[in-house]
């Protein structure tokens, strides 16, 4: 048969999704994943979304203020100019500092909680380069 199995999914009829609606509905893992608890809960104190988004509240403000006093030239010219920056970095299974976007935004002389402590996110394990790359370049 020359016919691919792509074109068997497109002959085949659809089928209409059997799913039970209403109070009794169960969770789908298959289709939806696990349920996560932490997704669905509020933040504890009101200043804890405030200080989630406090880099990128802080980047409006500073655009804002730079489009009123330069034009709409200077804030597009700095967003060109972080997103450039951005896409620059090491190799997935490396720590990459992004001293550049440091730099753009002020933050290279200062000396924050995560220059001390560092960030918990980022550990010092290393992974499995060659999975880290295939993961990344999407053959995973």
């Amino acid at each position: 048969n020359s016919r691919g199995g792509a074109s068997l999914l497109k002959d085949s009829i659809p089928i209409t999704e059997f799913s039970a609606s209403g109070p009794f509905e169960g969770h789908d893992l298959l289709r939806r994943g696990f349920t996560s608890v932490k997704n669905e809960l509020l933040p504890s104190h009101p200043l804890e979304l405030s200080e989630k988004n406090f880099q990128l509240n802080h980047d409006k403000t500073n655009f804002d203020t730079l489009r009123n006093i330069q034009g709409l030239h200077a804030p597009l010219k700095l967003q060109m100019e972080f997103r450039a920056v951005k896409q620059v970095q090491r190799l997935p299974f490396l720590h990459s500092s992004n001293i550049a976007l440091d730099t753009l935004r002020g933050n290279d002389e200062c000396i924050g909680f995560e220059d001390i402590l560092n960030d918990p996110s980022q550990s010092e394990v290393m992974g499995e380069p060659h999975m880290m790359m295939e993961y990344k370049l999407g053959l995973l």
